[in-house]
């Protein structure tokens, strides 16, 4: 390999600057590891990442930012790190706004901020609201606060179910609920409530279900659904920055503790050497006991020296990947002045209700800012406020089709997305902008994510469900992490699981 001349040894290596990677290795720096993060672009954060372009700041995936209250993890950690003060916040008010035809709901961030939206509504069913709403609290109850304290989740394998046991008696007194819900679909706790019919809740669930878990209601795991109606309320808050400023404070920590940020430092080959680790870069060749890979299963395996059991299970993951989706973007650098407020806003827009919330019909949009653009005109010269719009696409159909056709379906998706836009948010899709998009194809080409699929597997209801909790039997002294092997795409859910996941391989 051209370029590297000396072996660089290291505890842990992990591969992938996303918030699964950053988590895996602030967990071995925070045990005292020598650690080296290995990352392809010129930035953190992956697919939750920030990036520039001429002056202006875009979020890489329209992205809500979650975890920051005391106690919650990702605050807990940069306290502890001493660059808690360092992470700019700005409060969300409401945190989302919820536009379908005949319904608007914003969602604010104090606690029961969806029920009591919902209840505030002209004719809702609150007494039946009320029993489903006092259901779902008592599961929520028993799975957030897992996440305060990502090194207490247990991996399922092994010595991990003894583990688990240990969590009993913060889940034992919520264990009817959370029991009661398992295995089934999110629609058949709405049906048990008799809110089944009622549109304004299904639709909130739907598009609930859509950004968190990767599926509609009627298919959606039902306590992991259930917990989500409370994601707004856990220490939601804009990052003046966007999100990369998290993943780079988060960088900043694992350096504090001895570990090395190596950027732009694609992994080229993986080799098994006297039960370590070889890993080829760009330039350099380092060496480890201990991997973590924030990759996609098929990414991993062709990396990976592997048994066939072993290339076997990652197969079996990248096929449960490969249940999910892609995603397509507009990235609009706007002109002027933006008259909605100096404040960052998210909307979740659904163009028809009937229709699946995907590929344009349902969006996810972001608006960056006064604060971000003026902290970005530090380095550029009045830089503009930015705002990126996200959809779900059937990326397994797009591969379907004839090369030829791809292009066009592509630009279908983000013409309904303009749509869509100018429909439920004409204030936004009416300011005067100059737009980006992007495809599958951008997110494969920048993030390195095999075929562009993004978001993790879905938590459909099932049997399954649970299954996926166990991630693919590796090579010793290999984890992988990421979306890809821990419920939840969010940044939060991300970065525990990786953590998680490095803790364990300290065990």
């Amino acid at each position: 390999m051209s370029g590297a001349s000396s072996v660089e040894r290291f505890d842990a290596v992990v591969v992938g600057g996303g918030f699964g990677g950053l988590g895996a290795a602030l967990a071995f720096a925070r045990a005292g590891k020598r650690v080296a993060l290995c990352e392809t672009l010129r930035y953190l954060g992956g697919c939750a990442g920030t990036f520039t372009r001429g002056g202006a700041s875009y979020a890489a995936g329209a992205t809500l930012g979650a975890g920051f209250a005391p106690g919650q993890a990702l605050r807990t950690w940069l306290e502890e790190e001493e660059l808690w003060s360092e992470l700019e916040l700005e409060p969300l008010s409401p945190v989302l706004e919820l536009r379908a035809p005949g319904l608007e709901l914003a969602i604010d961030g104090a606690p029961r901020g969806v029920e009591r939206a919902l209840l505030a509504l002209p004719g809702a069913p609150r007494e039946r609201l009320a029993r489903f709403f006092a259901r779902q609290r008592r599961v929520s109850a028993a799975l957030w606060p897992l996440l305060d304290d990502p090194a207490r989740l247990p991996r399922l394998r092994g010595r991990g179910w003894l583990e688990a046991l240990a969590l009993a008696p913060r889940i034992l007194p919520h264990a009817g609920a959370l029991l009661g819900s398992a295995l089934r679909p999110l629609s058949r706790e709405l049906a048990r409530a008799g809110l089944a019919g009622y549109a304004p809740l299904r639709l909130f669930a739907d598009a609930l279900c859509q950004i968190t878990l990767q599926c509609r209601a009627e298919e959606a795991e039902a306590p992991l659904a259930l917990a989500a109606f409370d994601y707004y309320e856990r220490g939601v808050a804009h990052v003046r920055g966007g999100l990369g400023a998290l993943a780079q404070l988060l960088g900043r920590a694992i350096e504090r503790r001895g570990g090395s940020i190596l950027l732009a430092q694609r992994v080229l080959s993986i080799e098994r050497d006297g039960g370590e680790h070889l890993i080829r870069t760009r330039d350099r060749l380092l060496r480890a006991p201990r991997l973590a890979l924030n990759l996609l299963p098929g990414d991993a395996a062709a990396l990976l020296p592997l048994a066939a059991a072993e290339r076997a299970a990652l197969a079996r993951a990248q096929a449960r990947v490969e249940t999910g989706w892609g995603a397509c973007m507009l990235y609009r650098r706007l002109s002027g002045e933006v008259a909605l407020g100096a404040g960052a806003r998210h909307w979740q827009l659904v163009r028809d209700p009937a229709a699946p919330p995907i590929e344009g019909n349902a969006i996810f949009a972001s608006l960056t800012s006064a604060a971000d653009a003026a902290a970005a005109s530090a380095a550029w010269a009045r830089a503009p406020r930015t705002l990126s719009v996200s959809t779900h696409i059937d990326l397994g159909a797009l591969r379907a089709l004839p090369e030829a056709e791809r292009g066009e379906r592509i630009a279908a998706v983000q013409e309904r997305m303009r749509a869509t836009l100018a429909d439920r948010a004409p204030e936004l899709a009416e300011l005067p902008h100059a737009e980006m998009t992007a495809s599958p194809r951008t997110f494969e080409r920048f993030t390195g994510r095999r075929g562009g699929w993004v978001g993790g597997v879905p938590r459909r209801a099932g049997l399954a469900a649970y299954a996926d909790l166990r991630t693919p039997r590796c090579p010793r002294g290999v984890v992988l992490v990421g979306d890809s092997f821990f419920p939840g795409q969010s940044a939060l859910a991300a970065a525990a699981g990786g953590y998680r996941s490095a803790h364990a391989l300290l065990r």
